[in-house]
């Protein structure tokens, strides 16, 4: 029992401080919004959908692999063989990058700005030195000054995002002969972003070199070798998974239907700033696998683990349908995170893409039945499939409908994931999820949306709007507690307010 309490205060060190340092830095989003044209958001959001995949590959899956072999192997020594591994790599692919930084830029529609490839890299690279030092941390317990790093680095990086945007203009313009006015270049534009990533990486680093200077000079062959071979396979589904999650920023920066090259930036920043707004759910789902995840597992020998884990699913299903109605029946509201008015033409993607993430959400539920029978590579092939559904998709619709065939292509990904596993899981892994019962839920969810809609055509009074969802959100609670209430009465909280 102290052994299971000691994990899940862990947990929640590292549960809350990665919410945490993730929600700091979606609260920029109005900020940045207010401050960067559509085009220039779209620079950010487009170098910021390429650095996660040079992540994977500057990483290549060599966290995991230290957390399974130091399992199994001398601690000391598989960190510094990992480390000498990434470090060498690292300078490698950093030159690399250097090198080709005006291909590259090209490629990003950011042929003007190739030194934007050259911050980019730092940041990746201080990044990767900082990735098994972090790791270290875990493994030997130290959940608070890993959550402190975290959420401090985060902090670092808001505070110069803001000095570089409201301060340095200032600065420069009261002084034009000081060094303000020197380094200060409007032009950077999206740059000043990067490069106060640069200073949080770097700050992050040095409150991390107590574990970077532990590196030993003990190298294994053999072991990295096998390290190798474990983890290389992982590279492949992050690759996968990155696709998912941001490539489409890319394609539609190349494929977009319009004539210039700011104008598909353009395009890129009002999906990514809109994309913003489904991530509400995306938070949500981040802390419940934190806390679900160890659960799952502590329960997995119990005869009731199949029972329990419908449960979970029934309710988190009526959950995220409560978030979704949440946000789109106060879309007037929400809108308003989005600082800069041109962007709001994109809003029609936002249902979109919370049911997308919604999905998401329900097949990280289900994905439980390959982590308990360790068939991790049914996890592998069932992202790989969805990366193809991305690809194939973006690549044939973005041409004639920009960002809302990235919107439906995400939809119809992470929807494919969740029959795929659902399906697949159910004859490795049966449980008696009611699926009909979960649809229904869905449909009234949708139902109560369209009815908002149609309420809502009639008059333009925001006010109203907001008295109708405040209605239909109140009948949907009212809806859920009546179907409900025999198993909310058992809830330990809410079964007191329920008779």
């Amino acid at each position: 029992m102290a052994s299971i309490k000691k994990l899940a205060g862990q947990t929640a060190w590292y549960g809350v401080s990665s919410i945490a340092a993730r929600f700091i830095n979606y609260l920029l989003t109005p900020y940045l919004t207010y401050k960067m044209s559509e085009a220039t958001y779209g620079e950010q959001s487009t170098i910021y959908a390429a650095i996660p995949f040079l992540n994977v590959i500057f990483t290549y899956g060599m966290e995991t692999a230290y957390f399974r072999f130091s399992n199994k192997e001398d601690g000391q020594k598989v960190f510094s063989t990992a480390s000498f591994s990434l470090i060498t790599s690292t300078v490698f692919l950093t030159g690399l990058l250097l090198l080709l930084r005006q291909p590259l830029a090209t490629l990003l529609n950011l042929r003007l700005h190739p030194e934007f490839i050259t911050w980019s890299a730092c940041v990746i690279l201080l990044d990767t030195l900082t990735t098994l030092p972090f790791a270290q941390l875990r493994f030997n317990g130290r959940p608070r000054k890993y959550a402190f790093i975290r959420v401090a680095s985060i902090l670092v990086n808001v505070g110069f995002v803001y000095f570089f945007y409201s301060m340095l203009p200032v600065l420069a313009t009261q002084h034009p002969g000081s060094i303000w006015a020197k380094y200060y270049d409007p032009n950077i534009g999206a740059g000043y972003y990067i490069i106060a990533n640069i200073v949080a990486s770097w700050f992050t680093f040095l409150l991390l070199l107590p574990e970077f200077l532990s590196i030993r000079l003990n190298w294994s062959g053999k072991l990295w070798k096998e390290m190798v071979i474990y983890s290389l396979p992982l590279m492949v589904a992050g690759f996968g998974g990155m696709i998912n999650e941001t490539f489409d920023r890319i394609m539609l920066g190349w494929w977009a239907p319009v004539s210039t090259e700011e104008g598909r930036l353009r395009q890129v920043g009002i999906y990514s700033a809109c994309y913003k707004l489904s991530l509400l759910i995306t938070l949500f789902i981040q802390a419940f696998r934190m806390g679900a995840e160890p659960f799952f597992f502590q329960h997995s020998k119990g005869e009731d683990a199949p029972k329990i884990y419908a449960r979970v699913m029934k309710f988190f299903v009526i959950t995220i349908c409560a978030m979704f109605l949440f946000v789109m029946l106060y879309i007037d509201v929400w809108k308003h995170f989005i600082r800069n008015r041109h962007m709001w033409e994109g809003l029609r993607v936002v249902p979109i893409l919370l049911i997308a993430n919604m999905s998401l959400g329900v097949y990280y539920n289900l994905s439980i039945w390959y982590k308990l029978s360790h068939n991790t590579r049914a996890g592998a092939t069932i992202t790989i499939i969805g990366a193809i559904i991305t690809l194939l998709i973006n690549y044939l619709f973005i041409p004639r409908y920009s960002y809302m065939a990235c919107a439906w292509a995400t939809l119809l990904c992470y929807a494919g994931m969740m029959v795929i596993s659902y399906l697949w899981g159910q004859k490795a892994y049966p449980v008696p999820y009611n699926a009909k019962k979960l649809l229904g839920f869905f449909g009234v969810m949708l139902l109560f949306y369209i009815t908002d809609i149609a309420l809502c055509y009639f008059t333009p009074v925001v006010w109203v709007h907001l008295v109708i969802g405040t209605l239909l959100l109140s009948a949907y609670l009212w809806f859920i507690f009546k179907i409900e209430k025999k198993e909310l009465s058992r809830f330990p909280v809410v079964g007191k307010w329920v008779k």
